[in-house]
């Protein structure tokens, strides 16, 4: 590796390992593997359309949300657009033939080119991108990270970085796609300032964040959708409908469990393998850099501002008929305003703590600056936008081909028939999930097929819905961090990069490679261990019914 000094002895691990890298990283350019993934996709899909390949199959589908017009007193012209009636997201279980659809038809060849440009523009991960990274990019180009990561190394105990900095991107789910945005160039440079490769932080953060991405010690909105989902799927056998607390003991064991095992991974097999970190240009920057002048005084200005803002967000959301609050039920978390802000609040958070700590600091002058922050954050993103635009046409052309969903049934089809037990059918939909994850990352896509299937079955089983739905969460999220159609693989790549010249599709797959195998592992044993002494998976949900 370009950026590291190899360690005198390789185990077969760490060879087996840099081979993966090597490999990878001689893949084409992302950009070009995707064009030709595009090609195969359209080619695939003309054939399977001509075989007339199809399968039949009850899958939970989203009910229409009702929408209507909000208009000016004594206008016809609308005021604000439409308004969404505000509802939590409501599914119903439809029978569905799913045909594979060609994209060399007529109508498939209009697809592709009416629809490059929505597809781009529906990729919401470029919006996200975007809005995450500006607040971060100011925050950055004043000071504020590495004052802030100065601090979080200062007070954590040099053997629980790792620790920390996956537990974190672990509860980071709650806002979805922050962790991935903002931890993980965190992780990479707290690393890098205790003198460890700033790739070991990247790994850390992006295990955390997206390994263990299904479970969290607080109720996310992925439980409510999760929880919904389910819930239709239990009206097919007559069952009671279950809460979003039906996991929570579970989620909350295996968040601290998996973190512990997945910071242990971090500092036991990747750490040796990245060895020492010796950047490019032959000079160690992992040196103790000197204390800003008026660092302390930024980070005073930053916590005035942050508590500020923070005092702000309680007024929209902790009031009774608060603007952030959900405007039927009150409620903050779930489906809400609130939940559907983070990212925003995330982003405005770390903007204004940003301006603040320039100001404190004396490293922002003036609105320019800002202004300067900004751009120069987004000018360092156009070789990932370029990348995104092509894995959102590939998607979309995936997608429309049924290849997919297709693909999903077959195997829970093959794996209902198989004449398993319960536990061991569970664990072998845990690994076919995993499996699908490489094509399907979405949690709440997978889930939508899988529950109107197993659901129903194992209630015939004697095994309750809440124990079925905790073994999808052991299987939706190892396999996130090594699948290409990660949306946010070539995020991980960017950050590599700027530590390591050469980094590519190889060297992420190889630096995440140990997580996605010993935590699919060990979780699997847990949720084994947890059926077989019938722990209660959540208040008042037990194993067995």
């Amino acid at each position: 590796m370009a950026a590291s000094a190899a360690p005198a002895k390789q185990s077969l691990m760490q060879k087996i390992l840099n081979g993966i890298e090597r490999v990878g990283n001689k893949v084409p350019h992302p950009v070009l593997m995707f064009l030709y993934l595009m090609i195969g996709v359209i080619i695939l899909s003309h054939i399977l359309y001509l075989a007339n390949v199809s399968v039949t199959e009850e899958i939970a589908v989203p009910l229409p949300v009702e929408v209507a017009p909000n208009f000016y007193e004594d206008s016809a012209y609308p005021s604000e657009g439409l308004t969404l009636t505000p509802s939590e997201p409501q599914y119903e279980i439809q029978q569905t033939t799913i045909a594979a659809r060609s994209l060399l038809t007529t109508e498939g060849i209009r697809f592709i080119f009416t629809s490059f440009l929505p597809n781009f523009a529906g990729f919401s991960v470029v919006a996200v991108v975007f809005v995450a990274m500006m607040g971060a990019g100011v925050a950055e180009e004043a000071g504020l990270m590495g004052a802030l990561i100065r601090k979080l190394v200062a007070v954590s105990p040099r053997g629980m970085l790792s620790f920390i900095i996956i537990f974190v991107g672990v509860l980071s789910s709650v806002a979805t796609d922050a962790g991935y945005l903002i931890l993980v160039p965190l992780g990479a440079a707290a690393f890098l300032s205790v003198k460890k490769h700033p790739l070991l932080g990247l790994a850390a953060a992006y295990g955390g964040t997206g390994a263990i991405f299904a479970v969290n010690l607080l109720i996310a909105p992925l439980d409510a959708m999760l929880t919904e989902v389910t819930n239709e799927a239990i009206g097919l056998a007559g069952g009671q409908p279950i809460t979003v607390l039906s996991n929570f003991f579970f989620s909350v064991a295996s968040a601290i469990i998996i973190s512990i095992i997945a910071a242990l991974i971090t500092d036991r097999i990747v750490a040796p393998r990245l060895g020492e970190y010796v950047p490019e240009g032959g000079v160690d920057t992992s040196e103790e850099a000197e204390v800003p002048a008026g660092e302390g005084r930024g980070l005073r200005f930053a916590g005035i501002a942050t508590l500020a803002f923070a005092g702000l967000i309680v007024l929209l959301t902790a009031p009774e008929g608060a603007p952030l609050r959900h405007p039927v039920t009150g409620e903050i978390l779930g489906a809400t305003p609130f939940m559907d802000s983070l990212i925003f609040i995330i982003t405005m958070l770390f903007l204004v703590a940003g301006v603040a700590y320039g100001i404190g600091a004396k490293t922002i002058t003036s609105s320019n600056d800002v202004i300067k922050a900004v751009t120069k954050t987004f000018s360092s993103l156009a070789g990932l936008v370029f990348m995104l635009l092509m894995i959102s046409q590939f998607i979309a052309y995936f997608n429309y081909s049924n290849m997919p969903s297709i693909i999903a049934v077959v195997l829970a089809e093959m794996l209902e028939q198989s004449g398993l037990g319960a536990l061991p059918l569970m664990i072998g939909m845990i690994l076919v999930i995993m499996l699908l994850d490489i094509i399907i990352p979405g949690s709440l896509p997978k889930w939508a097929i899988f529950a109107p299937i197993f659901v129903p079955l194992f209630i015939r089983l004697g095994v309750t819905p809440q124990t079925v739905l905790a073994a999808y969460r052991v299987g939706d999220s190892p396999m996130n961090v090594v699948t290409p159609l990660m949306v946010y693989l070539p995020f991980m790549i960017t950050v590599a990069q700027r530590y390591q010249k050469d980094a590519g599709i190889g060297t992420i797959i190889a630096l995440m490679l140990p997580y996605t195998l010993i935590i699919a592992v060990a979780w699997i044993i847990l949720f084994i261990i947890w059926f077989v002494l019938n722990i209660p998976l959540g208040p008042g949900y037990p194993v067995a019914g």
